[in-house]
């Protein structure tokens, strides 16, 4: 209990920062340009929020199992999603480039910090389902999954509400992808580029001693 407390207290020590921040930054400016960040890191939070059920299912509630962990993978692209806001750093600003920087790096970590800690707890769960042999491709997997919907969110601009306002027309770009994948070389170029990243920083922090590695208390 007294890490888990310990870690939450670090998330609010994040939070208040980029919030310090954002706030010295409108102030200085005038401008509420990365105030997009606060909405990004919400959502980033909200599959951090979901894999928290993961800890009071069990074998008897499976299709409850199954329905919170389509909700889950549905936004957990968001809180991979804030390292690609580090592209910003390229518009031009009263305000000196390193303090940007450190803002929009600063958000890219807490998006990770969230987005590790929810799929250790899913992976967690995952293990007791299906068993150590496939956790592995599992994990790979929804990383994979989450990559492509990073992509999606950048470079085509869609985003996980988009599933239940407009289903039918993001399925017809998704299906593009997969039917005709020699047309769309980028797409999965890209898709696979943010997979090695998220995994190989994924496995690297789940060695490491700490807060990530007892994020299930």
């Amino acid at each position: 209990m007294k890490t888990t407390f310990s870690f939450q207290k670090i998330l609010l020590a994040f939070y208040a920062f980029i919030g310090m921040l954002i706030a010295v930054r409108i102030f200085y400016t005038g401008s509420t340009l990365y105030l997009f960040l606060v909405w990004n890191i919400f959502l980033a939070w909200v599959p951090c929020m979901i894999s928290s059920l993961f800890k009071k299912m069990n074998d008897r509630s499976k299709w409850k199992s199954v329905f919170v962990f389509c909700c889950w993978l549905a936004f957990f692209p968001n809180a991979l999603y804030i390292v690609t806001d580090l592209i910003h750093i390229q518009q031009e600003s009263l305000v000196p480039k390193w303090f940007d920087a450190l803002l929009l790096f600063s958000s890219a970590v807490l998006g990770l910090l969230l987005a590790f800690i929810s799929l250790y707890r899913v992976e967690a769960f995952l293990k007791k389902m299906v068993g150590s042999k496939l956790l592995a491709p599992l994990i790979l997997l929804i990383l994979f999954l989450g990559s492509f919907g990073v992509y999606l969110g950048r470079f085509l601009r869609w985003n996980s509400w988009d599933i239940i306002s407009n289903p039918f027309q993001l399925l017809i770009s998704i299906g593009h992808r997969i039917v005709s994948p020699f047309d769309h070389v980028q797409t999965w170029g890209i898709t696979l580029v943010f997979t090695a990243f998220f995994y190989l920083l994924y496995i690297t922090i789940k060695k490491l001693p700490g807060y990530v590695s007892q994020a299930n208390i």
